[in-house]
């Protein structure tokens, strides 16, 4: 059963199964999965099972996730379940949900328990916790990432649909990279942090881990929004990046620490390679005032937001703690306000470098993590370790940045996955999708441990900035007779692109100016036709599609790359006395040729 968000939505509308059987069935699968650490407490079977049943088919077009499976990180309050940031001591009863979780409840989604951690989301790797290692979903023998480790499993394993993790310094991304899957962490405030346990409240963010980009972004769509009980909220404004001629920053040969991993750093320049083929410009940057700050997380005063989160309960329960986690906090409680001052004065000094390097791109990327350890290595040298994994994640937050972290591909040694993360300027939040979507497709990898690809129905389907694509397959083409019906209503090219196997081409007889047909043809096999996608305002875009003549009309297009897009489809009564062109490959060649 494919647990994609669009996956269960499509399920349930065309009557494959309902939400009680989804219910079951994942109850289930995390009964039968080998990994008991995975979760802290969870719901019981017949109250998912009389949540199930209690919604309302008449709301389905009204709830954008309803009866979709979850599960929330245990240091996010669930009312009428313990909280216990993976510490028993530290349990106490949630009396109400957390303002994200009522969110996702409203909208409605099933919530099936809440998953293990990182003791107090203190660490990037997921083996302090008194409840277990969760351990990575392709490999026992090595790590799950965290702090947010049993979100990560749970996505990664196929137990849920989504999860909510948190992440302050890579914890809801690095593992998205260890366990094949997505990882959005949203431009601070986006997300309410209200009824969530504070690690460094300043910087904190409620992070969404899901199979794809698509199911990420719905998520975060639904959870994010002022307000006024979080004294960190920030009021939404979505800020686009280009999507045609972009350019996006990587690392300098001298900058990029893989720890000896070459088949990471392989993996890495690939990524680069395909998202260049998607019409991006990959710029060397100076990668100093990023690493600068991400070391000011951990190496000086910042680290004392977290004994003000739990110093008085640190101080005494030490003895109840992870050894590491306590020592972490402990020590953390020893800056001064002078040398807290002086960290933030510096932080402003980074920021405005790092500002230079931002004016030459529109968004970074980067390696999640450098490389993956074993469970082994962790417990021998925790702390030289863990902070290894944070050297591309742990600025992000200081800077004020947003980041998609995205599956890249598997080690041919390991088997083991690798994922990069694309980073852009606060509220770039869903441009980044965007790219993030794309790179993701192209580089057709399956999603978690799942063997399913992304669905193609979980694609974004707008830019950014709010603009509409659509396909073009004859004569609107760039230098075509009717392309200035496009531009002339302001529309831009986007990329050329292929449709996917299963189209045919025609050339239709007795029209002027000359045009094709592009009809779907499912039992068909060829290599896909060449085709253009422009993007056009939505105004735009209404009085485009309504001077459309006959035998013209617009349909979903799949592409090649994955997903799909409005485009010119033509009626079956127009194909008399056309001639099949489809060897030629598109309009464009076929009239090249001729």
């Amino acid at each position: 059963m494919n647990l994609q968000i669009s996956a269960v939505l499509r399920a349930y509308f065309d009557g494959s199964f309902i939400p009680a059987q989804l219910i079951a069935e994942i109850c289930d699968r995390i009964d039968a999965y080998p990994d008991p650490a995975v979760w802290i407490s969870r719901v019981p079977r017949a109250s998912l099972l009389a949540r199930a049943a209690a919604l309302d088919p008449a709301q389905r077009d009204q709830m954008p996730l309803w009866g979709v499976p979850f599960a929330v990180k245990d240091n996010i309050d669930v009312a009428g379940m313990d909280t216990t940031a993976a510490c028993p001591a530290f349990a106490y009863r949630a009396t109400q949900n957390a303002v994200a979780v009522e969110h996702l409840i409203a909208a409605g989604a099933i919530l099936v328990g809440k998953t293990n951690l990182d003791q107090f989301a203190t660490g990037l790797n997921g083996t302090r916790s008194p409840y277990g290692a969760p351990r990575n979903v392709f490999d026992p023998q090595y790590i799950s990432g965290g702090s947010s480790s049993g979100s990560g499993v749970a996505v990664g394993a196929g137990l849920v649909s989504f999860a909510l993790g948190t992440d302050t310094a890579g914890s809801g991304r690095v593992p998205a990279a260890f366990n094949n899957i997505v990882g959005l962490k949203p431009t601070k405030g986006a997300v309410s942090a209200t009824g969530m346990v504070p690690a460094c409240r300043s910087i904190d963010c409620i992070s969404v881990l899901a199979a794809n980009v698509g199911d990420a972004d719905l998520v975060y769509r639904v959870m994010r929004g002022f307000d006024p009980t979080d004294g960190f909220s920030r009021s939404i404004r979505d800020i686009p990046l280009r999507n045609e001629k972009f350019c996006f920053g990587v690392l300098a040969a001298e900058d990029r620490e893989f720890c000896g991993d070459h088949e990471a750093a392989s993996l890495y320049q690939s990524a680069i390679d395909q998202l260049e083929f998607l019409g991006g410009t990959s710029v060397a940057i100076d990668y100093a005032p990023f690493r600068d700050a991400a070391a000011l997380l951990y190496e000086g005063a910042f680290v004392a937001e977290r004994y003000v989160a739990i110093g008085d309960f640190a101080a005494a329960h030490r003895n109840e703690m992870d050894a590491t986690v306590a020592h972490i906090v402990a020590e953390s409680g020893s800056f001064t306000a002078a040398e807290a001052f002086q960290a933030i004065y510096r932080l402003h000094e980074l920021a405005q470098l790092a500002k230079v390097q931002w004016e030459r791109i529109d968004f970074l990327l980067l390696p999640t993590a450098p490389t993956i350890f074993t469970v082994a290595q962790l417990l021998a040298d925790p702390i030289r370790y863990n902070s290894l994994l944070g050297i591309y994640t742990n600025f992000v937050n200081l800077l004020d940045c947003a980041a998609m972290a995205i599956p890249a591909g598997f080690c041919s040694s390991s088997h083991l996955p690798f994922g990069v993360s694309l980073i852009g300027p606060a509220f770039t939040d869903r441009a980044l999708a965007y790219h993030a979507d794309r790179l993701h497709r192209a580089l057709k990898l399956p999603v978690a441990n799942t063997g399913e690809f992304p669905a193609a129905d979980a694609v974004l389907a707008t830019p950014s900035d709010g603009r509409l694509f659509i396909a073009v397959a004859g004569a609107h083409l760039s230098g075509m007779p009717l392309n200035p019906q496009l531009t002339s209503l302001g529309a831009t090219l986007s990329r050329a692109a292929l449709t996917a196997p299963g189209y045919r081409l025609y050339a239709l007889a007795n029209t002027v100016p000359a045009k094709p047909g592009l009809v779907r043809d499912p039992g068909f096999t060829g290599p896909g036709i060449a085709i253009e996608i422009w993007s056009l305002s939505q105004a735009a875009f209404g009085t485009f599609v309504a001077s459309l003549p006959r035998p013209m009309c617009i349909g979903k297009i799949e592409l090649a790359e994955g997903g799909e897009v409005p485009g010119f489809l033509c009626e079956p009564a127009a194909l008399a006395g056309a001639t099949d062109i489809t060897h030629s490959g598109g309009w464009r060649a076929f009239c090249r040729d001729r």
